[in-house]
């Protein structure tokens, strides 16, 4: 064989080796996966009532925009109202900056300057305050970690944590609590 057939034979086995490791290396990159989830819908100034499994109304919320969170089926809500209704038929008015519903709606949290109002025409007017609050609506009940300020006609009592019931209006500070008394003037 003549040495020149063998160094071309040798320079095209290397060529096709090199152009077949370069093709094979430039594989196109899969797409990247889209890093932001969807929600399933998103809901804008709107009103829903909640039944409970009697049927009865559990709460009622307005609120500017309703998210349902990616890859689950709680709820994000922005600037929520719950009206939620006491042994009476009248309703507690409970806002927030942010709120999450869970999968069954059977807890609610609320976070933000949670202002909760007792209803219209209660023979002793309450306003509750904190930075978050938890709600079984179900069981008329809420829940508090964080300093808790109730403010009645006369009455200002703070404390941290909290166990209220609703229904009942009855709310129990569970630490550090203070009372301050102003009486009224005759």
């Amino acid at each position: 064989m003549n040495w020149r057939l063998a160094v071309m034979l040798l320079l095209l086995a290397g060529a096709l080796l090199s152009g077949w490791f370069a093709w094979r290396s430039h594989q196109p990159e899969a797409p990247e996966a889209s890093t932001e989830a969807r929600s399933d819908f998103i809901l804008r100034d709107f009103e829903v009532v909640t039944l409970d499994s009697d049927g009865r109304e559990s709460f009622s919320l307005r609120a500017p925009e309703l998210r349902q969170t990616p890859g689950a089926r709680t709820l994000e809500l922005v600037t929520p109202l719950f009206l939620m209704p006491d042994e009476h038929g009248s309703r507690w008015e409970v806002r927030s900056k942010t709120g999450w519903v869970n999968e069954k709606s059977t807890l609610v949290k609320l976070r933000g300057d949670v202002v909760a109002d007792s209803p219209v025409g209660a023979s002793r007017p309450t306003v509750l305050r904190t930075e978050q609050l938890d709600i079984r609506p179900e069981d008329n009940r809420a829940t508090s970690r964080a300093v808790v300020t109730i403010t009645s006609p006369g009455t200002t009592m703070r404390g941290t944590g909290m166990e209220a019931d609703l229904a009942s209006k009855r709310i129990q500070l569970l630490s550090r609590v203070s009372l301050t008394n102003d009486p009224t003037r005759r």
